[in-house]
């Protein structure tokens, strides 16, 4: 193997969702950077891999990056793992991929699980455009704030969230998203894997009742729908913009102001101008 850096996924759950590539990246390398040693050992006794482990995380990141650039620059194969999953989703991994580069190390991507992607295949919910938001704020107004930050992201939204937190964030969300279709998984890939869908506020009320899941959990929530144009109303603020402006340029001031459709509003505003 070429001495570098090796962005490895591992099974969110079930180890038997480990890659072939991935196999080979562990027995191959010289030294495993994991976000748990304990965690990932685990994992390299169930494949029969005995190597060498550091600890990378969040605690010991400032600390560990210099050594790892130096195992690179010395020539070596080190493989980067987080404890589930694909490194950099929601671990300090980034800054360390950042660092190889500048450093004209080789960065190569093992691809393969992700809680994010899995779930988004479970939840029946828009899956061309996304996005990952991350865990979200523990208290209770910086949590709004990043709803609202969030609240006109016309994708699938996608967070991680504590077991406990849970009802507490499905009925945030009910309120400052509105009352969206919502699913929510657990334990992807293993015995108890659950993808409970319904609206937000339907899912409150669940959990509130129920009590928090136990497990790893992932929220998905569906984009915003489709906002209702008063047509009286666009075709009065065109009218009024075309007595002083052409017709592009109305169309265009109207779309920003409204977040509607640049084609439809020139269209309409081409067919007002005719009427005149």
């Amino acid at each position: 193997m070429a001495a570098g850096l090796y962005v490895m996924a591992t099974p969110i759950g079930n180890a038997r969702d480990i890659s072939l590539r991935a196999l080979d990246v562990l027995k191959g390398c010289d030294v495993i950077a994991a976000e748990d040693t304990r965690v990932t050992s685990k994992l390299l006794s169930i494949h029969g891999v005995s190597k060498p482990l550091i600890p990378y995380n969040d605690h010991n990141a400032p600390e560990m990056r210099p050594r790892i650039l130096a195992r690179l620059a010395g020539g070596e194969v080190v493989a980067l793992v987080s404890d589930a999953g694909t490194p950099l989703v929601s671990d300090p991994g980034y800054k360390l991929v950042r660092a190889a580069i500048e450093a004209g190390a080789n960065v190569v991507a093992i691809p393969g699980p992700s809680a994010v992607l899995a779930g988004l295949t479970l939840s029946g919910l828009p899956s061309d455009r996304f996005l990952f938001a991350g865990f979200l704020p523990s208290r209770q107004g910086e949590r709004k704030t990043a709803l609202e930050e969030l609240k006109g992201v016309r994708a699938t939204l996608i967070f991680f969230e504590s077991a406990q937190r849970l009802s507490d964030s499905l009925a945030a969300m009910a309120e400052v998203l509105g009352n969206r279709p919502c699913a929510m998984t657990r334990e992807l890939t293993k015995m108890h894997e659950e993808v409970r869908r319904g609206s937000l506020s339907e899912l409150a009320a669940h959990y509130e009742k129920a009590g928090a899941p136990r497990g790893e959990v992932t929220l998905l929530v569906g984009p915003p729908g489709e906002a209702v144009t008063d047509d009286a109303k666009i075709d009065a603020a065109l009218t009024a913009a075309l007595a002083f402006m052409p017709v592009k340029a109305a169309a265009n001031m109207i779309a920003d102001l409204t977040d509607g459709s640049r084609k439809k509003l020139y269209d309409r505003a081409l067919e007002l101008k005719d009427e005149d």
